[in-house]
C-alpha cells in the first residue's frame, strides 16, 4: 500500500467503539439473564470472533451495523459447542472466554490463528488450575489450542506476576463459577473495564488498590451499553494531529478511563497540545472530545505505573519520539514481546527503516529523536494492526512517500482506518 506525505490535516472524526469494552459487553451479556443492547459496537475481526464463539454456545446475537442485541441465558445457560471454538486473532477473546469455559459443565476446545497459537497462555492456565479447573494446552506448549473439561472451581487469592487486564478478567470470570471469593492482586493497576461492567451487570465485585475481589454465583441481568470511542484507535489521530505541520483534529466521543489514558499523559509530557472538551460519563465510562493541534515535541521517559495504561500505544509513542527533539526512553514494557508481534522488534525495525536512531532493550527501547534524518521507506506491518497504523501515521510526516506491506491487517480493530485518515487531508 502506498502512503503519502501530507502538509495539513483538518476535520472532525469519531473513532470506532472501544475494543476491550465491545468484547466484554458480548461476553457479560451472554451470561446474563435477559437482553443486552450494545450501541457503537466495534465491527472489527477480533470482536466478531467473540460473537462467533458465543453463538456456537447457543447464544442468539443480532448484529446490525454497530448495534448488537445479545439474548442472554444466564450464568448457567451456555450450551456445549458443536465444534472447536475459534478466537481468530483475538487474545482478549482467548483469555477472557477461558475463564468462562473453565466453569462450564461441558467439555470444550478453544483455538485461534497462527499468532494466537504462539501467544503465552500459561499466565491463565496457572491460576485456573489453582482454582481446580481441568484445562490443558493440547500441544503441551503453554499455548492454544486449549481443552476444557468439567471440574468444580474454588475461590483463590492470586498474586498475578503481570499487570494484565486479560489475566485478571479471566480469573474473575472463573470466579463467577467458584465456591467462594476470588481475588486477584496485580503489581500495577491494569485497565478496569471488567470491574466496572461486571458490577453494572449485577456482580458483587470490589476493588482495593491493585486487588480486585468477586463473589460467586451472582444473578447477572442484561442492560444497555453504549461503547465509547476506543482511545487506542484515537491514539493514531492524536499522533497525526501533533506531527503534521498544519493540523487541527477534533476526535469525538473518546473513552478516557484513567486506566487507559496514558497516551494523553505522555503526549502532553512531550509537549503535545491536546484539549479535553465536553467531558461526561457514558455507561459508567468517562468520555470526552479531544481537540489536537500541531505541536513541537521533545523526548521523555515512559515507564513505571503508566505502562499498563498505554501498552498498546507504545508503537505510536515511539513514532512520536522519532520526530521529537531529544531522547525518549521506553522501559518496563517487556509485555510488548508477547503481543500480536514482538513489538520491541517490529517497532524498532520500522523506526530504523525510516532512518531513526533507536536501540532496543530487554524491556523497551531508547530513541534519539531527529526529524531531519527521517526518510521514506518500505514499512513492514508484520501482520500487526498497531504496527501498521503507527507507521502509516509516521508516513504522513515524512517528506518522501512510503509503502506498507500487509496493510490490510488493520481490519482487526479499525477496518476504515486508512479511509478516515485520508479524509482528513482532503
Amino acid at each position: 500500500m502506498d502512503l503519502k506525505h501530507t502538509a495539513h490535516l483538518k476535520g472532525t472524526i469519531s473513532v470506532p467503539g472501544d475494543k476491550s469494552i465491545s468484547h466484554r459487553a458480548i461476553m457479560f451479556g451472554a451470561i446474563s439473564e435477559g437482553t443486552t443492547e450494545i450501541t457503537n459496537f466495534l465491527q472489527g475481526a477480533d470482536c466478531l470472533s467473540t460473537i462467533s464463539c458465543f453463538r456456537e454456545m447457543g447464544i442468539s446475537i443480532e448484529n446490525r451495523a454497530g448495534r448488537v442485541t445479545v439474548h442472554g441465558k444466564g450464568l448457567h445457560g451456555l450450551q456445549k459447542p458443536g465444534k472447536m471454538l475459534d478466537a481468530g486473532n483475538s487474545g482478549t477473546t482467548t483469555r477472557l472466554i477461558s475463564g468462562i469455559l473453565a466453569g462450564q459443565p461441558f467439555s470444550s476446545e478453544l483455538n485461534g490463528d497462527a499468532s494466537i497459537q504462539k501467544r503465552p497462555m500459561k499466565r491463565i492456565l496457572t491460576p485456573l488450575s489453582a482454582m481446580g479447573a481441568n484445562v490443558q494446552s493440547i500441544k503441551n506448549n503453554g499455548c492454544a489450542p486449549l481443552a476444557f473439561s468439567p471440574a468444580p472451581l474454588h475461590g483463590i487469592s492470586y498474586p498475578s506476576p503481570v499487570a494484565s487486564a486479560q489475566v485478571k478478567s479471566c480469573i474473575l470470570l472463573a470466579g463467577l463459577y467458584a465456591d467462594g471469593t476470588t481475588s486477584v492482586t496485580e503489581p500495577r493497576l491494569s485497565r478496569n473495564h471488567t470491574e466496572l461492567m461486571l458490577s453494572a451487570f449485577g456482580a458483587e465485585i470490589t476493588a482495593d488498590g491493585t486487588t480486585v475481589s468477586i463473589l460467586p454465583q451472582p444473578r447477572l441481568t442484561g442492560l444497555s451499553v453504549t461503547v465509547p470511542g476506543d482511545i487506542s484507535s484515537a491514539a493514531y489521530f492524536i499522533a497525526a494531529g501533533l506531527l503534521v505541520k498544519d493540523a487541527e483534529i477534533l476526535i469525538q466521543n473518546v473513552g478516557i478511563n484513567p486506566t487507559r489514558d496514558g497516551i494523553l499523559k505522555i503526549a502532553c509530557a512531550m509537549g503535545g497540545r491536546i484539549e479535553k472538551l465536553n467531558e461526561r460519563t457514558v455507561s459508567g465510562e468517562p468520555v470526552c472530545d479531544l481537540l489536537v493541534t500541531s505541536s513541537p515535541l521533545h523526548g521523555t521517559t515512559v515507564g513505571g505505573d503508566v505502562i499498563p495504561s498505554l501498552i498498546d500505544e507504545i508503537p505510536i509513542i515511539a513514532v512520536l519520539a522519532a520526530f521529537a527533539e531529544g531522547t525518549t526512553v521506553i522501559q518496563d514494557a517487556a509485555e510488548l514481546k508477547v503481543k500480536e508481534s514482538d513489538r520491541i522488534f517490529t517497532t524498532t525495525d520500522n523506526l530504523r527503516r525510516m532512518g531513526a536512531a533507536v536501540q532496543p532493550t530487554a524491556d523497551g527501547m531508547i530513541i534519539e529523536g531527529n526529524p531531519d534524518a527521517l526518510h521514506g521507506t518500505d514499512f513492514e506491518s508484520y501482520g500487526d494492526h498497531r504496527i501498521a497504523m503507527s507507521f502509516a501515521v509516521a508516513a504522513l510526516a515524512i517528506q518522501d512517500n512510503c509503502t506498507m506491506r500487509n496493510a490490510e491487517c488493520v481490519r482487526i480493530s479499525y477496518p476504515d482506518f486508512y479511509d478516515e485518515l485520508a479524509g482528513l487531508s482532503v
